[in-house]
């Protein structure tokens, strides 16, 4: 054999594994495969592992995990004219690669037409809904209501729509600013309104008191003079019975306590008669102006009563 021989057999088995080489291609289990020949979709293949196609053909791969999609911020306006902030996101799937490949073919113009009709979608949901329906209420029933829509109009690409998420759904700053000042004097008036009542309150609880007190005193003033007057009925009494058990002695104490009362002060100096009833114990023990008389001197208005 010359050697020229030997030289196309190395060719044709060069040869040989470059074709094989080009007819076999592997799918990862987080792909999915489409094979293309000319440009042109022949099948899909779905299941992970090695596959065989000619060496003419193509092999374009799509991730077939869920995939991300943000949506820039926009402002919607509810129902109730109220403008709201909105941050979306969704999430997709590519569920059929060959219709895929024939609509949008690639992610990133995928990404692109799927946002279009994201923000399609949330302006019709929430445009219909009320301001409380969107930020409180009613949200979860309102991003499935705009998962349904995209998926709607996702199917003619071969995507499918598994979850859309409201992230944020706020007033625009202005707005909050004007709502915060406006909840805060609505707070300052309740505020101001409450304390207006508990002044109110406590001018009539003050008043009720006071009158309750006048009305206390008016009493233990009363019952206190009913008592006064008892108390001063039985002194009289007492000296009325006293009196009539021994009218000079009497006579004496009732003297006694007027010089007590009389020359308490520094200055005891008076001007009286000598002959005044006032200082008739001065002169005698018995009262009597003579002092050797033996004999008292008769009480004013009482006579003297005759010597046993």
């Amino acid at each position: 054999m010359s050697r020229s021989f030997f030289v196309g057999i190395l060719v044709l088995i060069a040869i040989g594994i470059g074709a094989l080489y080009m007819s076999v291609f592997t799918v990862d289990m987080t792909q999915q495969a489409l094979v293309l020949r000319f440009g042109q979709p022949l099948r899909a293949i779905e299941q992970p592992g090695l596959h065989w196609k000619t060496p003419v053909d193509n092999v374009v791969y799509y991730d077939k995990r869920i995939l991300d999609l943000d949506s820039p911020v926009q402002e919607v306006i509810a129902s109730d004219q109220k403008r709201l902030v909105v941050d979306a996101f969704a999430r997709y799937r590519i569920t059929d690669p060959l219709r895929f490949y024939q609509s949008i073919q690639t992610i990133r113009a995928a990404n692109s037409q799927l946002s279009a009709i994201l923000n399609s979608a949330i302006r019709r949901v929430l445009g219909d809904a009320s301001f409380f329906a969107v930020v409180r209420d009613d949200r979860p029933q309102l991003m499935q209501k705009i998962t349904q829509q995209m998926n709607t109009e996702a199917q003619k690409y071969g995507i499918t729509v598994e979850d859309v998420r409201i992230r944020r759904a706020d007033l625009p700053q202005a707005n909050s600013e004007a709502i915060y000042r406006r909840m805060q004097t609505e707070r300052q008036q309740e505020a101001a309104q409450i304390r207006a009542e508990g002044e109110e309150q406590a001018r009539r609880i003050r008043s009720r008191a006071d009158r309750d007190a006048i009305v206390i005193k008016a009493e233990a003033n009363r019952e206190s003079e009913e008592i006064r007057g008892d108390g001063d009925a039985q002194r009289s009494a007492i000296f009325a019975d006293a009196y009539n058990k021994d009218p000079d002695f009497f006579s004496f104490y009732r003297s006694m306590q007027a010089y007590d009362q009389a020359l308490v002060q520094q200055d005891t100096r008076f001007v009286l008669s000598p002959q005044s009833e006032f200082f008739r114990y001065f002169g005698s023990a018995l009262g009597s102006p003579n002092p050797g008389d033996g004999t008292r001197a008769p009480l004013p208005g009482v006579s003297a009563a005759p010597a046993q």
